[in-house]
């Protein structure tokens, strides 16, 4: 009969094990690195970037964590035992490169090389949040990101509610809204932040209470003003991105030119009867609205909702796809909008992307960033820059 022993020489015999100072070559080369200690184990120190697999449910969720079975692997534990047997595993479900480190952990610290505290969540944010644990791209590390952002709702309309609402459910940790309206039983045929007991209330107090009930982590920043150029700037400072459900244009202008300014991303989102649009304006990496729009249309050729109508479900689409670009924006998965416009026509149920080019006549860019004068803009619009 085996003894654990000769279970383990065993073991190691059919795997590659090395020594600290390989496993960090290995590092630094772009292996993955997966740690099998327990949860407690985990949580008073890891690698950096280390996938987190308990032994135990190694076989089972590993799949679905290290998606490349032929990138190299380094698999750790406390000091070798358990990672050994890790190792050996991942052999049998078809991982072609893997490195077993000796001395583990332990060893790792006691040499002085990086390690960090993982970011860890409570019991009950574990709980909520477990669809978006089990994905690879997400994680507690990304879990962790999102609880950590701020996002900032140019509106609690249309577009706001269910972009606020998805984002509220993620567990994006502070979401501000600005909106100067109150809640009026017209709104309600879109508007899914708002209901019937609130009409006549303020639209950012009615849009707090639903957001806070939906998750007690968000922290709901209200803003019951109008924005414009005198207040414009002292907002949206400090907002990781913005989500554009403005209905006018003197607004998106305003807030494409202080964005920009600033270096805050925005989400934008657009609806008109049937129709929608989305896309991501980044004054760092990509084109801005004054890109896709230099000049306002006259009045007479741009309706809002309120003269032309919108079908109610619309602004639900748009708004969750501008929901998922902000998630994207936030944790870096992906590919965005960002020099891309997602059209979607409900009539015939059809989704179009069209390229986005920066303007070379536009001025307000980041790089210009210290000429742009933020400035109310009626009728035709006329670059913000000195």
């Amino acid at each position: 009969m085996a003894t654990f022993r000769d279970l383990l020489s065993a073991a190691k015999a059919q795997i590659t094990e090395v020594d600290t100072a390989v496993a960090a070559e290995h590092i630094a080369k772009g292996a993955l690195v997966l740690d099998v200690r327990e949860p407690d184990e985990h949580d008073e120190g890891a690698l950096p970037g280390a996938v987190h697999i308990p032994r135990g449910h190694l076989e089972a969720q590993v799949e679905g964590k290290l998606l490349d079975k032929h990138a190299p692997v380094v698999v750790y534990c406390a000091g070798g035992v358990r990672s050994a047997f890790a190792a050996r595993t991942l052999a049998e479900l078809g991982y072609t490169d893997v490195f077993s480190m000796a001395g583990g952990f332990g060893r790792w610290k006691d040499e002085g090389r990086p390690w960090k505290a993982p970011v860890t969540l409570s019991a009950e944010q574990r709980n909520r949040y477990k669809r978006h644990l089990l994905l690879p791209e997400v994680g507690v590390e990304g879990q962790a990101k999102l609880l950590g952002s701020k996002v900032l709702m140019l509106g609690a309309g249309g577009l706001g509610s269910p972009a606020a609402l998805y984002l509220a459910a993620a567990g994006v940790g502070t979401i501000g809204i600005v909106d100067m309206d109150d809640v009026d039983a017209s709104n309600l045929q879109r508007q899914i932040l708002h209901n019937t007991e609130r009409i006549g209330d303020r639209k950012v107090d009615s849009a707090k209470k639903t957001l806070t009930l939906l998750n007690p982590d968000v922290n709901v920043v209200t803003y019951d003003t109008r924005l414009d150029a005198s207040n414009i700037i002292e907002i949206i400072t400090g907002y990781d991105v913005i989500v554009d459900g403005a209905d006018n244009f003197p607004s998106r202008y305003l807030l494409n030119d202080a964005s920009v300014k600033l270096g805050i991303p925005v989400v934008h989102g657009s609806i008109f009867r049937f129709e929608g649009m989305v896309s991501v304006f980044h004054p760092l990496d990509g084109p801005t609205y004054r890109d896709m729009v230099p000049e306002p249309p006259p009045a007479e050729l741009a309706p809002s909702c309120a003269e032309a109508g919108v079908l109610g479900v619309l602004p639900g689409i748009v708004g969750s796809i501008q929901a998922l670009e902000v998630i994207k924006l936030l944790l870096n998965l992906g590919e965005g909008l960002i020099g891309r416009i997602l059209s979607i026509d409900t009539t015939d149920m059809s989704f179009r992307t069209f390229k986005l080019r920066a303007d070379p006549a536009n001025q307000v860019t980041y790089a210009n960033r210290d000429r742009i004068i933020v400035q109310e803009l009626e009728g035709l619009c006329a670059p913000g820059l000195h």
